[in-house]
């Protein structure tokens, strides 16, 4: 999608009757996330030999061929969901509190996307929360805008840095984070490869 008109897309706190909406946004991009980072990691080689050797030992116990492939398959589907989940819940960012989210609209009703920041363990550093563009509006400039916009909230504020966590499989958002300054220092792994990273930049 070209770039929209700036002079249309504006950035402001989530409406109450705009939470429905505004879900729906992150579950989208949640959900298209979640699958391709369990995808991506069951076909990491550590991971498929880790699977055979399971598959392995379950044939002697339970005298199925295609229990003991299926079972250690969907048992690490399981955990890679209860470890890698994140519900995209707005009890906790519902309008006035102090995570609130914030939406960006183009035109006067035209719900984009949204995000929010909320405060980490350490001093003066935020954390950069639930950014999401609809599918309609992705590459178009909505996601720039709103990182800029929170970026300038952030310092407003009083704080000094910013951090974000991103699953290495949003290539989009990665290219975004490096674009606008943003390091690499650290993240999460699973057998030795990468699925979540860390950026930070210093406002």
């Amino acid at each position: 999608m070209p770039l929209l008109d700036e002079s249309q897309l504006s950035v402001r706190e989530m409406r109450e009757n705009e939470q429905q909406i505004v879900l729906e946004i992150l579950k989208e991009g949640f959900k298209d996330l979640e699958n391709r980072l369990i995808l991506y990691v069951l076909t990491r080689p550590p991971t498929l030999l880790l699977l055979a050797v399971i598959s392995s030992g379950l044939r002697f116990l339970l005298h199925s061929f295609l229990a003991a492939l299926l079972l250690p398959v969907l048992f690490t589907v399981a955990v890679l969901k209860l470890v890698l989940w994140r519900s995209p819940d707005l009890s906790q960012t519902g309008t006035g509190s102090q995570h609130s989210l914030w939406v960006a609209v183009y035109g006067t009703e035209d719900v984009c996307g949204c995000v929010a920041l909320e405060p980490t363990a350490e001093p003066k550093v935020v954390e950069l929360r639930r950014l999401a563009v609809s599918r309609w509006y992705r590459r178009s400039g909505v996601g720039t805008t709103l990182l800029h916009f929170m970026e300038e909230k952030a310092r407003r504020e009083g704080f000094t840095a910013v951090v974000v966590h991103v699953s290495v499989m949003a290539t989009a958002a990665v290219a975004l984070l490096e674009k606008g300054g943003y390091v690499a220092s650290g993240g999460r792994d699973w057998l030795g490869y990468a699925v979540v990273r860390k950026f930070r930049k210093v406002l």
